[in-house]
């Protein structure tokens, strides 16, 4: 069979879906034959379809295919070998997208063989039409054709082949004998595993092949990498390069599929050395996997100088380094590199599209967004289900709720994600049309995900989240992991508490570990911290979340030793901390009033990046160093806090008040008010402790009497006692008895014994009268 030099099949005009009614060849041009043809020698014929089936691969254009489809109609059962002439026919079809025309060649062959079997069925899996193409298959093995390593590889290789259909294939591989003597088979095979996510089945393949060709070692490299398993990966690696079978770059291509976070940067960096050692840095797609490494693991300025000193940049690229930008919300950078595209002669394509409206998406600026929507229009992707799906979400995010909905509508294939776009986009604006829109998505033939129930639970209220649990129940989603956490966390947050435990009760699932640690939240809100900790002790590789809420119930429970035992741990096993960890540890610290272990947990923050800490962890800060009488480190922090809140400002008053240094706590309280930070009842507590503590009788009283007339905050028991034990402790035991007079409840035991330990303190016990009414 002649090998036709068309190009790549993804970059030919085709046709997607072939109408029922397939063109007539009636249509198909007619060469003229000579009136004497019929007296020519079958050499002669076959001389002319081979010099006409040179000028077609030559030409490359479908009519000349047409042509030769025509003469051989004509000419070909005059020749020895018709079969040959069809054969390159469909494959010139195939190459083109024709597939009607190829289907029409195939049915009326009188003869077919294991090429005409082969090249159908390519072009079928190539359209992703598994369906025809294992009719096709099913025919070939009904008629007798034993199938070749081309047979296997094309229907391996097709994306829409399933697990079951792919254990047929490798039981017949296996029969076959091409398993042991065909490299290319075994490696197809190995795809196919890889695709459905049976990587056990994928390097069981890879161990029994006899032979293995450097594809086969980068490919089965390359899925242990995706699917996490690192080491595996590695082990691989060493064993190519101790049988000495050479590099590629798709070797390391499939080794940097192994980096996946910013602690396997270093590794990242040894591959790239070894890349550089062999000189494949200058290959495109490597320069672009190491560009995306530091885009994912490092910050975008080392991308950027990484992108500088590729020798040769493409599309993919320029479109790592917006999507870092994306990530990190620097949308003018993103629109200033897309700008400069053409000036660089390079064109962008959908993936640049979907990168810079997630970008827009996720800061919800609606006016780039309609003009990446406008480029994209012009270079005709708003019909592409990527780029129509990003903008649904776009301008769902952006609460234009009617031009998602118009966008939904420009998208020709539309599949799950652009479904899930829409429902989310009405969600929070009106639930019914959501419910609607999920069932005109099943009409159409998709069902929904676990993703469609997930969305609608995190913005439905309580009669709405039932229904959606008695959805999942019907269309059996409610056993589905990120279901159920789902559905548990919504009931919880609607304060149905009882209800989500319920729900967890009633599950046959084991507990896996975002399960685990939302109803471990549960229970340390709702007290039980006990149970917390059971659910929380199971797991066998709890995440960052398992071990704060654990750090959190052990602080809560009054566990103080076992916060530091388990924080240890957390360091040991190299769990990265957040602001949640440092406030739970650092409680503990304030609690047991230990300065050491307070500083040294202080210490570990400066030293892994301070800048990340929040308001809370610097309120937390300040309360702990005040406890153990450091008040001029609560100073210092609260100096060195960017964003201050009311607790911030409260916390430190509190501190300064019961160190006495009440007229600084005063200042403090007036440097809050011009930062427009208006008190609550528990500032209020707070100065009037700080005056109470410092004899502020003016100052605190005249605060006493602004609660109500200028801050508009009403009078509580506690403001009552310290008025009262400010003005008995130093010297006025009239005006507070004047105060408790007026008080509009009775007054309670501390605010007697304030006022009579005030009277003692000052020479006036004298016996008093005082009416129980």
């Amino acid at each position: 069979m002649v090998s036709i030099p068309f190009k790549p099949i993804q970059s030919l005009p085709r046709t997607l879906f072939i109408s029922p009614h397939t063109p007539s060849f009636s249509s198909l041009p007619k060469p003229q034959l000579h009136s004497h043809s019929h007296n020519q020698s079958p050499q002669c014929f076959e001389s002319r379809l081979r010099h006409h089936l040179e000028t077609v691969t030559a030409s490359r254009t479908l009519d000349s295919v047409k042509c030769l489809h025509a003469l051989t109609i004509q000419l070909g059962t005059y020749t020895r070998q018709p079969i040959f002439y069809f054969n390159n026919v469909i494959t010139m079809y195939v190459g083109f997208g024709e597939l009607g025309y190829a289907r029409k060649v195939f049915d009326e062959m009188r003869v077919r063989n294991v090429v005409s079997y082969n090249a159908l069925i390519a072009g079928y899996c190539w359209e992703g039409r598994v369906g025809l193409a294992w009719d096709v298959w099913s025919e070939m093995r009904g008629c007798g054709v034993w199938p070749t390593h081309a047979t296997f590889g094309s229907l391996l290789a097709c994306d829409g082949v399933v697990v079951g259909r792919g254990e047929a294939l490798h039981g017949v591989l296996v029969k076959s004998g091409l398993f042991w003597s065909q490299v290319v088979a075994g490696t197809a095979l190995m795809g196919m595993y890889g695709r459905v996510g049976c990587v056990e089945e994928a390097r069981r393949v890879f161990d029994e092949l006899p032979e293995k060709s450097l594809i086969t070692w980068n490919l089965m490299m390359s899925l242990l990498g995706i699917h996490g398993f690192t080491d595996e990966c590695l082990f691989l690696f060493g064993e190519l390069r101790r049988l000495d079978c050479g590099l590629s770059g798709t070797t390391i291509v499939s080794l940097m599929s192994t980096i996946v976070g910013e602690e396997e940067l270093g590794l990242g960096e040894q591959i790239q050395g070894l890349a550089m050692k062999n000189g494949l840095d200058c290959e495109v797609s490597v320069s672009n996997v190491l560009l995306n490494m530091y885009a994912k693991c490092s910050d975008v300025a080392l991308a950027e100088k990484v992108l500088e000193e590729m020798p040769f940049q493409d599309i993919v690229s320029y479109n790592t380094i917006i999507g870092a930008y994306s990530r990190d919300g620097d949308s003018p950078r993103a629109f200033k590199l897309l700008h400069s595209l053409s000036d660089l002669g390079v064109l962008p394509n959908k993936t640049t599209y979907v990168g810079l409206i997630n970008c827009c998406a996720s800061l919800r600026i609606s006016q780039y967004g309609e003009y990446i929507h406008a480029k994209a229009i012009r270079n005709a992707y708003q019909h592409n289900v990527f780029v129509g799906s990003a903008l649904v979400d776009f301008y769902g995010k952006c609460d234009m709720i009617s031009a998602a909905h118009r966008c939904f509508g420009e998208i020709h294939d539309k599949n799950v994600t652009s479904w899930n776009a829409l429902i989310v986009s009405y969600a929070t604006k009106c639930f019914d049309t959501s419910i609607a829109l999920m069932r005109d998505m099943c009409r159409s033939g998709l069902q929904p995900c676990e993703f469609t129930f997930s969305s609608l639970m995190k913005t439905s209220v309580v009669f709405q989240l039932q229904m959606l649990h008695g959805l999942t129940i019907t269309m059996g989603y409610h056993d589905h992991e990120y279901v159920f956490s789902s559905l548990v966390n919504s009931y919880a947050k609607n304060g149905l508490t009882c209800d989500a435990l319920r729900v967890a009760a009633f599950s046959v699932m084991p507990l896996q570990v975002v399960s685990s640690n939302i109803l471990a939240a549960i229970y340390s809100r709702t007290g039980q911290y006990e149970k917390s900790l059971e659910i929380l002790s199971m797991l066998d590789e709890p995440d960052e979340v398992s071990w704060n809420v654990l750090i959190s119930a052990c602080s809560h429970k009054g566990y103080h030793d076992e916060v530091f035992e388990v924080f240890r741990f957390m360091l040991m096993a190299k769990v990265p901390h957040d602001n949640h960890t440092a406030v739970s540890v650092l409680s503990s610290c304030t609690k047991l009033s230990s300065l050491p272990l307070g500083s040294s947990v202080h210490s570990l923050l400066i030293k892994t990046c301070f800048q990340r800490c929040d308001t809370f962890v610097c309120n937390i800060l300040i309360d702990m160093y005040a406890k153990c009488g450091i008040v001029a480190s609560s100073v210092k922090i609260f100096d060195e806090t960017s964003e201050k809140n009311l607790i911030t400002c409260t916390t430190l008053i509190s501190a300064l008040g019961h160190h006495g240094s009440a007229r600084e706590a005063l200042e403090r309280f007036r440097e809050m008010e011009l930062l427009g930070i208006k008190p609550d009842s528990v500032t209020f507590i707070a100065l009037l402790s700080a005056c109470r503590h410092g004899g502020l009788v003016k100052e605190g009283m005249g605060l006493f009497s602004r609660m109500e007339n200028v801050y508009g905050i009403r009078r509580e028991m506690d403001h009552y006692h310290c008025a009262v034990d400010l003005l008995a402790r130093h010297g006025h035991p009239d005006e507070a008895e004047e105060v408790i007079a007026k008080m509009p409840f009775c007054p309670n035991a501390m605010i007697w014994r304030s006022f009579l330990g005030g009277r003692r303190g000052h020479g006036t016990s004298e016996a008093l009268s005082v009416n129980g009414s």
